[in-house]
């Protein structure tokens, strides 16, 4: 499957938006489809973080388990999903003139028993639709007083 890829520009340096980018904990606030964040260990920040996401999307509820594979202040972190739904993800930061644009890249493997590669294509559209949101939410948490 190709990657999902949805973006936003937030009018703000990428410092300020990784700041609250790197505290996984808080991503439920923004993210509609993340409950909750659990840690597997101590570690809380950088490559090797592990975090079990309690996730739902209408009403399908699953863990996510990820694992930090990259963290590259203020550029870029990336993760691999590792329970139900494998894949990776991506966040980056790119510095453009009004502040910063924030892309999210997920490539997703649906199990065989939710559809395989049919099941990811048909879900395509609301998982852009969720994590466009998310980033519209996020951009609101940073920017409205």
């Amino acid at each position: 499957m190709r990657p999902i890829r949805v973006a936003v520009e937030v009018p703000l340096p990428p410092e300020t938006v990784w700041a609250e980018l790197e505290r996984l904990e808080d991503h439920p606030r923004w993210m509609a489809d993340a409950i909750a964040v659990e840690f597997e260990d101590e570690r809380r920040r950088g490559v090797g973080t592990r975090i079990r996401v309690a996730t739902r999307i209408g009403p399908l509820r699953t863990t996510d388990v990820m694992e930090f594979t990259e963290w590259d202040s203020p550029v870029a972190m990336g993760v691999t999903h590792q329970g139900l739904f494998k894949g990776t993800g991506r966040f980056s930061l790119e510095p453009i003139d009004r502040g910063t644009r924030f892309t999210w890249t997920e490539t997703v493997r649906f199990p065989w028993f939710l559809g395989g590669p049919i099941g990811a294509w048909a879900a395509r559209p609301v998982l852009t639709r969720v994590w466009r949101g998310n980033l519209r939410r996020l951009q609101s948490r940073l920017t409205d007083p």
